[in-house]
């Protein structure tokens, strides 16, 4: 692709570039091996989540000389950079999640320093795990420079004795080992098995949720988002992500002219639509926050409200990514959505065109199952639910997809743990009872500090055959791959004497996920009288990382950001 001429004179990079007074910003670039034509080109950083942490991210560092040979060819200059990752598979289950969420800060801080320093004049962004997608098109939107995001993919499905698996597999396990149902070799082969290549985990979790947002959001490149890390397509995508991201310099089109708040519904939309992770509301929220835009957990939820689910995908469903993308990808998808009226068809894409051009040519799939036209959905409404009430009146979240109907409503006698290790030793031990809703509170983003996700302690009670007869709620997070009848982000969170924090064993709790109601039996006078006798509990963490998050973080139903987003800026770096 032949990008048009930029003038480099409106461009960050001209203060490390052009004039006499620059000689010495210039020595630098030429002892990297530079000519003079490639340093007055625009300037490209081409950040990567690269790490040997996990399978989510090793493909990374390659997809990115992809994305440099693209760049090059569009007569851009590519100057590649990594960031960390926190591998959520990794961090699970112990202290280390406590650094996950904090990691989506720092990633899109250390991003932005990174341009910000070198005043790079576009951005495509690479990331395989979690947090690092939210993480990457955050600081894409606060930077807003001419960006194009890049998915590393997913990883493929495992094979146990001819059975298709997944990580989810593996956690469950767990809990089948915990009660005899599993034998040690079983567990030591599945473990072996679960997880055979490159790539993100393969269902419907936060990465791939996060990737299907992406492309509806219109930050990533049509069908993108969808291919499986190991296939070859990948370095296609990327290139031509490099050669695209060029153009959008020369059309000076910009993430904020993207990422508008229909775009956000309709990234909403396909969370919904997919059953995707609950992490969703809390990312969509942190992004539209970067763009200046209020959009919070409620605004999610209404649109989770109306929204049909329709990829039968895990962990409610059957199919993994690949499936999808080997059915028509998240295009076939977005296709019927638009179709049936569920999304804004004239949403600007990283293509210059507008979603419902991008979508014109493609054909609906009749040989395939992974989705369901919308106008015959797997249910009628989301696979997600936003909930409400007495015990959570800045709001919480749930999983719905894959439960049937006679299972979305609950009562039961509280047990209350005050951390996620309490939990899941009482569940490991079958200590709890059937019928209680266990309750682990002080995990939200200020009292864990980071709102860990409680996967194991889920995962656990699903492969104990107790996921419909027990109940959960946090103010921490659940990851994508939990189900069962799970309740998280409930607001405002213990640490701040939020309902939860008031609970006491044995209080009845309502969870209605029909009519949207999460509510304790306890009047407003008694939650009053009982905040009278509480105290917050001291935080471990006294210095690092984790006490500066603690500081500054705000509430899940705002999305958990740290920092005053758009609406505090008084100049937005791209016009330095």
């Amino acid at each position: 692709m032949d990008a048009r001429v930029v003038d480099k004179s409106k461009l960050p990079s001209r203060y490390v570039t052009e004039g006499p007074e620059r000689a010495p910003h210039r020595s630098y670039l030429y002892a990297m091996g530079l000519t003079r034509e490639q340093i007055h080109q625009p300037l490209v950083g081409v950040a990567s989540c690269w790490n040997e942490a996990a399978p989510c991210n090793i493909a990374l560092m390659r997809q990115a000389q992809a994305v440099k040979k693209g760049v090059a060819a569009a007569n851009g200059t590519p100057r590649e950079f990594c960031t960390i990752t926190v591998t959520d598979g990794i961090a699970m289950g112990h202290q280390g999640m406590k650094s996950s969420l904090v990691s989506r800060e720092v990633i899109a801080d250390s991003v932005e320093l990174t341009m910000r320093g070198h005043c790079y004049d576009a951005l495509v962004g690479l990331a395989g795990c979690d947090k690092s997608l939210p993480g990457m098109m955050m600081a894409m939107l606060r930077l807003n420079v001419p960006s194009i995001f890049i998915y590393g993919g997913s990883i493929l499905p495992g094979s146990f004795r001819g059975q298709p698996v997944t990580v989810q597999d593996l956690f469950e396990a767990v809990g089948q080992h915990s009660v005899g149902a599993m034998s040690d070799e079983d567990l030591d082969e599945l473990e072996t098995v679960a997880c055979p290549s490159a790539g993100a985990c393969g269902a419907q979790f936060t990465a791939n949720t996060m990737a299907t947002v992406s492309e509806a959001i219109g930050l990533a490149l049509p069908y993108s988002a969808g291919a499986p890390a190991p296939y070859e397509i990948r370095d296609r995508f990327c290139m031509l992500a490099g050669e695209m991201v060029m153009e959008l310099v020369s059309r000076n089109l910009r993430p904020r002219d993207i990422v508008t708040r229909k775009a956000l519904e309709n990234a909403a939309t396909v969370v919904a639509a997919t059953g995707g992770s609950t992490n969703g509301a809390l990312h969509l929220p942190a992004m539209a926050h970067e763009a200046g835009i209020k959009f919070d957990l409620f605004d999610v939820a209404e649109i989770f409200k109306r929204t049909p689910y329709i990829a039968d995908l895990k962990p409610g469903g059957r199919y993994v990514a690949k499936d999808m993308f080997e059915a028509g990808g998240i295009p076939l998808l977005m296709k019927t959505l638009l179709d049936e009226g569920f999304l804004h068809g004239d949403c600007m894409t990283v293509t210059g065109r507008t979603i419902a051009e991008n979508l014109a040519s493609v054909k609906w799939n009749d040989k395939q199952d992974v989705v369901r036209r919308a106008s015959d959905p797997i249910t009628k409404t989301g696979g997600v639910v936003g909930l409400k009430g007495n015990l959570a009146p800045e709001g919480a979240i749930v999983k719905v997809a894959g439960m049937s109907q006679d299972k979305l409503t609950f009562k039961g006698p509280a047990r209350c743990f005050d951390t996620e290790e309490a939990a899941f030793e009482a569940v490991s031990k079958r200590t709890y009872k059937e019928g209680e809703v266990l309750v682990i509170r002080y995990e939200g983003p200020k009292g864990g500090p980071g709102m860990r996700e409680m996967l194991s302690t889920t995962a656990a009670l699903y492969g104990q055959g107790m996921g419909d007869k027990v109940a959960l709620i946090t103010d921490g997070r659940f990851s994508g791959a939990t189900r069962g009848f799970c309740i998280g982000h409930v607001g405002p969170e213990a640490a701040v004497g939020g309902p939860i924090a008031l609970l006491r064993d044995g209080d009845m709790i309502e969870i209605d996920a029909i009519r949207g109601i999460l509510n304790v039996a306890l009047s407003d006078v008694e939650l009053a009288e009982r905040k009278k006798d509480w105290t917050p509990p001291k935080s471990g963490y006294g210095s690092g990382t984790l006490w500066k998050y603690a500081q500054t973080v705000g509430p899940a139903v705002s999305g958990a950001v740290t920092h005053p987003g758009a609406q505090g800026e008084s100049q937005v770096y791209a016009d330095i």
